[in-house]
């Protein structure tokens, strides 16, 4: 019986995805299912949704609860990571208030960008300090990393422990399913390769039954059918041939091209939701409210399946029936021009062997270029997160695309020093 331990259990809503992705396999229904949380009462509420998805299933898995980290890894087969150090207030709110002073905008602020950097460097002391507790605890246990930064939070913790990490998102299956839309083709009947890094990877081939589908998409640009708030998408495809995966109002702020102070008619043009992140947290932080009160009073409890890739990868390694992720890994020999030991997103082939990543070989040339210019701000906030250096950080923004483009270098050094300061204890001393 495997022991599954969800750390930042309070996320209710994607607990609950995964719980039911999880429990649903009925090789993984008896499992150990271990909940932890900070906050007492988000960890009470996912609790009962565990039960209420055993219930529904009929199934008798072992759940336990606790507020001891410890106590939740001790012994675990797989951790699943989804904490938000220092929350949607006061750290995402710090993220974005402070760099509106200077006139940086941004959408998201998660991934790189200055809110990816703050983000990352609040994030990594404690990831790290977990997976100290995972290599006395559970020193052979599956980290799954669903946190973002996530290239930044992998890279680190693949450098500095010895933990067995895959970092997950769900921008490769998501995109696939829009692109399918837009041209109008079943997604079960599409078959394609991506190649890259988090958030900022790449179709390669996009095929149905050896077609090429990239004319198609070609089409849906050449005649102005691309979604309003796929603008920036869209765009880029047109202007380097291949597309990415992660969204438009989140690729436009890891590029220094669309959210310009002096230029709003960019914004407009792009449909970009400047402070998009800070909208759905609210709404996010309401619909759990209400979800609470439902779920606690008896509302019923509907399981299905989610694209998360977490179960698919547990089911593979307990029962060896092999499937295919996109998985963030080191990138030792899988992209040949991008560095060595950074944080790639690759297919990977997981069964009874192990989570095992495929190798890419090169990319186009441009799209590793382009690829450059967010590695270099994450090597840097990774050298700043291990060594306690504060000039990495000063650097790491400096050389952020997006920062840069915006900012006079007086300036980056005077937001990364009101940052530092407005995060206090949520972050470690930098000398």
């Amino acid at each position: 019986m495997a022991k599954i331990t969800f750390i930042g259990a309070g996320s209710t809503v994607f607990a609950k995805n995964l719980l039911g992705d999880i429990l649903s396999y009925p090789e993984l229904a008896n499992s150990e299912i271990a909940l932890h949380d900070i906050d007492e009462t988000r960890l009470r509420t996912s609790e009962i949704v565990a039960n209420r998805i055993a219930e529904t299933l009929k199934i008798t898995p072992k759940i336990t609860a606790t507020l001891d980290r410890k106590q939740a890894l001790d012994g675990a087969d797989y951790a699943i990571n989804m904490i938000q150090v220092a929350g949607y207030k006061p750290g995402t709110v710090v993220d974005f208030e402070i760099p509106k002073k200077y006139g940086l905008r941004q959408t998201i602020a998660d991934t790189l960008g200055i809110g990816g950097i703050m983000r990352a460097l609040r994030t990594i002391p404690v990831m790290l300090e977990m997976c100290r507790e995972m290599e006395q605890l559970c020193p052979d246990v599956t980290f799954l990393q669903y946190v973002n930064p996530m290239a930044m939070n992998c890279w680190a913790v693949t450098k500095a422990t010895r933990i067995k990490t895959i970092g997950l998102c769900h921008s490769v299956q998501h995109t696939a399913s829009e692109l399918a839309a837009d041209i109008n083709v079943p997604l079960n009947e599409i078959n394609y390769v991506v190649g890259g890094i988090n958030h900022m990877a790449f179709y390669l081939k996009f095929e149905r039954n050896g077609e090429d589908l990239y004319p198609r998409i070609r089409e849906v640009f050449d005649n102005n059918r691309q979604p309003d708030w796929n603008r920036v998408r869209y765009e880029m495809f047109n202007r380097l041939g291949y597309f990415v995966t992660e969204s438009s109002e989140h690729f436009s702020e890891y590029v220094p091209w669309f959210i310009k102070r002096d230029r709003p008619d960019l914004i407009e043009e792009f449909n970009i939701p400047l402070d998009e992140y800070i909208r759905r947290c609210e709404v996010q932080i309401a619909a759990w409210e209400e979800q609470r009160s439902a779920l606690e009073g008896g509302a019923p409890i509907e399981i299905e399946r989610s694209v998360e890739y977490g179960s698919s990868i547990i089911h593979s390694l307990e029962t060896g029936k092999p499937c295919v992720v996109y998985g963030n890994v080191p990138n030792r020999g899988l992209i040949d021009n991008l560095p060595q030991g950074c944080c790639v997103e690759v297919p990977c082939l997981v069964d009874k062997n192990g989570i095992q990543p495929t190798k890419i070989g090169s990319l186009p040339p441009h799209l590793a270029a382009l690829m450059q210019t967010n590695i270099n701000v994450q090597s840097l906030v990774v050298e700043a997160a291990l060594t306690g250096k504060r000039e990495h950080i000063y650097h790491a923004a400096m050389l952020d695309p997006h920062t840069a483009a915006e900012l006079s270098l007086d300036q980056i050094w005077s937001l990364v020093d009101d940052l530092i300061a407005a995060h206090g204890n949520w972050l470690p001393e930098y000398h």
